[in-house]
């Protein structure tokens, strides 16, 4: 599996716009070669720089294994087009919250796609270790994207 965007290149800068200091909105995101036996897909977004451990800025889940991206600005609600599901991030919020590290060096960005062997079938506004507990088991593949900001 391959994850790309048009928005920057991998281990790149992630611009301003996708950021708190920007329009804080979702960079658009494509993937393929899942493999053959993918029910689902989902995805995780987050910082492992963050200085109190890992700060989660996006979970998707139950996104169908027939998609092939996500646009630009992903609405911030519960359901998304196709079934598929948005969880908390560490803002306690639904959808997308770009970077927004603290002054000082560069973040890390983790974009983390999964290939997952059944649909979760889960409520939406999961937690991140709700969803890796869901997960545990259930992935056949998994591909990522690194952005890098700093403020």
């Amino acid at each position: 599996m391959q994850l790309k965007t048009s928005a920057f290149c991998d281990g790149g800068v992630i611009p301003t716009r996708y950021t708190c200091e920007g329009m804080n909105c979702s960079p658009p995101l494509a993937w393929e070669q899942p493999p053959q036996a993918t029910r689902s897909l989902a995805l995780i977004v987050d910082d492992p720089d963050a200085p109190g451990g890992t700060w989660v800025h996006w979970v998707v889940y139950d996104l169908p294994s027939t998609a092939t991206q996500l646009p630009e600005d992903v609405a911030k609600t519960q359901y998304l087009p196709g079934g598929a599901k948005q969880g908390l991030n560490d803002f306690r919020r639904l959808g997308y919250g770009g970077p927004s590290p603290p002054p000082g060096g560069p973040h890390r960005y983790f974009f983390r796609l999964y290939a997952l062997d059944c649909l979760l079938d889960l409520k939406p506004g999961l937690t991140r270790k709700e969803l890796d507990r869901a997960m545990n088991g259930h992935i056949l593949g998994q591909c990522q994207l690194l952005g890098t900001y700093q403020r």
